[in-house]
């Protein structure tokens, strides 16, 4: 008996019936090029765009009134491309990309792949290229320029005071939250900054950013640009004047009575430690702190005694522990702090019998030998109300305010960081004075440094490094972390990698 071998069945062969083509049977009977010669699958869809493009800020107009900006060959670009198509919905979008065309030409070439069932069973694939002209159109934003009306709302940032501290500190934090985005211009003058919109609600968000990181107050104002009576519409112009408090970290201020009694029974002669969105004092001679809001300064303001250019260099004679008495009601005292009696006298009457006696909050830091910055009550002129009202018995003679750890040549030296700065014509090298000091304040203060971004200097580290291989050379040879141990910091910038070294 013989067995058969299954055998794979064959599929038949017909003709085309249109061409007469050899083809295997499929639904339409028909070969693919005759196919695609009966159907055009897009048809329904446009080959042939315009886009517009606006030369001043290099966007693209997104229909009705958006501009968005856009690289060549982009995911964005290839998505405002897409949205402008036509009759998509009637096909299957299988693939899309750009083809190459010249950067000059104004010229868009986008690639599409799509797929339509054109009978039961029969699916149509079909490529093809849709072409794009970019036509130029400016928008409404550098139209506004070229007429020099380009603002419609300008937040005005001042403070009464005579340095820049306080605002490299809130440059800082502009930078880090981006809070400056939205603006058209942002133009330095003496007192402050004023930062240009292009409408009303981008100043308020300034406005509440600048409420939220600084004790400040704000008014407005608006002006009538033009009205159209026809439509009932009105164009202005606001302003907004925002007042940052006259305080300044390692100020000396007299606070008010009544709000020392609030504050927990705080003496009224207190040093500035830091300006957040609070204003932190503490007593110097019990080592007590508090925070005082903007609201509650500005219903009881107070002013400065003295700023930190007004300080006095004193050398530490003797230090000896204080004894504190505490009371009820008294409000928190500083565990970072230690409480010394302090004899000191000027630098610059230093072998004379004039020392002078005061109660500091800086004991952990200070030793026979030592320089410190103070204010001299005795040798001031003060015009306070606040300070007027007080017994003079209460008046300390002198208000140490902070440490000296070594000059600023050689503090500058040793400093391997840097930071970011907004594109204003201000100076921010090693000669400016206020700009020195806002560094020597996060070296010494961790908590004043928080919120602000530090880079790594890699020209001073590079410098460093090709001098350190010289045995002449006297640039002292310090690392970050080791300037942060004599600076007494407890933060090790240098652990975290990356270019930003603290956050």
């Amino acid at each position: 008996m013989e067995y058969m071998n299954p055998q794979e069945p064959v599929l038949g062969v017909i003709l085309c019936c249109d061409c007469g083509a050899q083809i295997q049977p499929n639904p339409t009977n028909r070969c693919i090029a005759c196919v695609r010669a009966r159907n055009d699958i897009s048809e329904g869809i446009l080959k042939q765009h315009t886009l517009y493009f606006c030369r001043g800020c290099e966007r693209y107009l997104d229909p009705p009134a958006t501009w968005v900006p856009a690289a060549l060959e982009s995911k964005d670009l290839l998505k405002l491309c897409l949205k402008k198509m036509k009759g998509l919905n009637k096909v299957r979008l299988v693939d899309a990309g750009f083809v190459w065309t010249e950067p000059h030409s104004k010229r868009i070439k986008v690639k599409l792949v799509v797929q339509k069932e054109i009978q039961a069973g029969a699916v149509l694939q079909q490529d093809f290229i849709v072409e794009y002209i970019i036509v130029g159109q400016m928008c409404d934003d550098c139209h506004r320029v070229e007429a020099k009306d380009y603002w419609r709302a300008v937040v005005q940032v001042r403070q009464k005071a005579d340095h820049k501290r306080t605002f490299y500190y809130l440059e800082q934090l502009i930078m880090k939250h981006n809070a400056h985005g939205k603006a058209l211009g942002i133009k330095p003058l003496h007192e402050g900054l004023d930062f240009y919109f292009s409408n009303e609600q981008g100043a308020r968000h300034l406005v509440d950013f600048f409420n939220s990181v600084v004790p400040c107050r704000w008014t407005h104002s608006k002006k009538l640009i033009s009205h159209d009576i026809h439509s009932n519409s009105y164009n202005y112009k606001f302003t907004f004047s925002v007042d940052i408090v006259p305080i300044c970290k390692d100020s000396v201020v007299c606070l008010p009575k009544n709000l020392a009694h609030q504050l927990g029974g705080i003496g009224q002669i207190c040093v500035v430690q830091r300006i957040t969105n609070h204003i932190s004092v503490i007593d110097p001679s019990t080592a007590q702190f508090a925070e005082i809001s903007s609201s509650v300064y500005w219903r009881s303001p107070f002013n400065s005694l003295c700023s930190a250019r007004s300080l006095t260099e004193f050398v530490v004679m003797d230090v000896n522990d204080a004894d504190i008495r505490h009371f009820t009601g008294q409000g928190q005292i500083s565990h970072k702090h230690q409480v010394a009696e302090v004899w000191v006298q000027r630098s610059s009457e230093l072998g004379t019998n004039t020392m002078i006696f005061c109660r500091t909050h800086l004991g952990h830091l200070l030793a026979p030998g030592d320089t410190v910055m103070g204010f001299d009550l005795r040798m001031s002129n003060i015009n306070d109300t606040n300070i007027d009202k007080m017994n003079e018995d209460t008046l300390p003679d002198v208000v140490l305010v902070k440490k000296v750890y070594a000059d600023k040549a050689t503090r500058s030296a040793r400093r391997r960081w840097k930071l970011k700065h907004l594109a204003l014509n201000d100076d921010t090298g090693s000669q400016n004075r206020d700009y020195t000091d806002f560094l020597e304040d996060l070296e010494e203060d961790p908590q004043y440094r928080t919120n602000i971004n530090i880079y790594r200097d890699e020209v001073k580290m590079a410098t460093a490094a090709a001098l350190g291989n010289d045995e002449t050379a006297e640039l002292p040879q310090v690392s970050l972390e080791e300037m942060l141990e004599d600076l007494n910091i407890d933060e090790a910038m240098g652990a975290v990698e990356g270019d930003v070294i603290m956050k």
